[in-house]
C-alpha cells in the first residue's frame, strides 16, 4: 500500500487521468465517429480496443519497459509514422463517405435494420481500429509514463500498482462505452441524424490534421 503522503500525488495523478479522457483526441473522435455510424453493441468494439491498447502501454509503464521505447528514437519515429497513417486513412474514409451513407441513423427502427446492419462494420473491424487507434498515438505512452514516473515510488506495492493499472483501463472503457451509450439513444440518433454526415466529415478533417502533424513532426526531426 502506498504512504499516507502519497496520496495526494495518487489523487491528482487520477484527477489527470480522467481529465485526459474528456479532452479531445483521436481515440475520442473514432469513439464518437463509430457510436454515430454503428448499433451500440458493434461500436463498443472501439471502446474495448482502445482500452486494451492503453492497458498494454499501462502494463508496459508498470514493468519499466515504457522508458526504454520513449527513449528510442527510431521506435517513437515509427510510432508516429504508424499514428499518422492510421489517422490519415481514418480520414480518407470519413472524408470520402456520402451523405446517403448517415441516412439511416434517423430512420426508425435504423438500429434493427437488416440493410444497414450488414453495411456497418463488424465488431472485430471496430475492436481492430480501437486497438490501432490507442497503439498508434505516441502521446499514449509519454502520457503514461508521465504519470507513472509520479506515483510509483520504491514504496509503492506490486498490488497497488497492477490495482491502478486496472483501474485506469476499466475507465478508459467505461467512459467510452458511455460516450456511445448516450450517443445511441434514439432521441440523441434523431437529433445527430440531420447532422451526422458534417459531424463526420469535421471528425475526419480533425484527425487528417492530427495525422499530417505527426508526420510533419516526423520529417521536421530528420532534418
Amino acid at each position: 500500500m502506498p504512504a499516507d503522503n502519497s496520496l495526494p500525488i495518487i489523487l491528482t495523478v487520477v484527477a489527470a487521468h480522467f481529465l485526459a479522457l474528456i479532452s479531445p483526441g483521436p481515440d475520442f473522435l473514432l469513439v464518437v465517429r463509430s457510436a454515430l455510424r454503428n448499433t451500440p453493441r458493434r461500436a463498443l468494439g472501439v471502446a474495448l480496443g482502445i482500452a486494451l491498447a492503453n492497458g498494454i502501454y499501462i502494463a508496459l509503464c508498470i514493468l519499466g519497459v515504457a522508458a526504454v521505447l520513449a527513449h528510442s528514437l527510431w521506435l517513437m519515429t515509427i510510432l508516429k509514422i504508424a499514428g499518422g497513417l492510421f489517422l490519415l486513412y481514418v480520414a480518407f474514409h470519413a472524408l470520402r463517405a456520402r451523405r446517403s451513407d448517415y441516412a439511416f441513423i434517423s430512420a426508425p427502427g435504423a438500429a434493427h435494420d437488416a440493410t444497414a446492419l450488414q453495411r456497418a462494420p463488424s465488431f472485430t473491424r471496430e475492436f481492430a481500429l480501437g486497438m490501432l487507434s490507442g497503439l498508434s498515438n505516441p502521446k499514449n505512452i509519454l502520457f503514461y509514463l508521465s504519470l507513472f514516473s509520479v506515483v510509483l515510488t520504491p514504496q509503492v506495492g506490486n498490488g497497488f500498482r497492477i490495482g491502478l493499472g486496472l483501474w485506469m483501463t476499466a475507465l478508459v472503457f467505461l467512459w467510452d462505452a458511455a460516450i456511445i451509450l448516450v450517443l445511441s439513444q434514439q432521441r440523441v440518433r434523431r437529433a445527430f441524424g440531420r447532422l451526422a454526415f458534417y459531424l463526420d466529415k469535421m471528425a475526419g478533417a480533425l484527425l487528417g490534421l492530427m495525422g499530417a502533424k505527426l508526420l510533419h513532426s516526423v520529417a521536421h526531426a530528420q532534418r
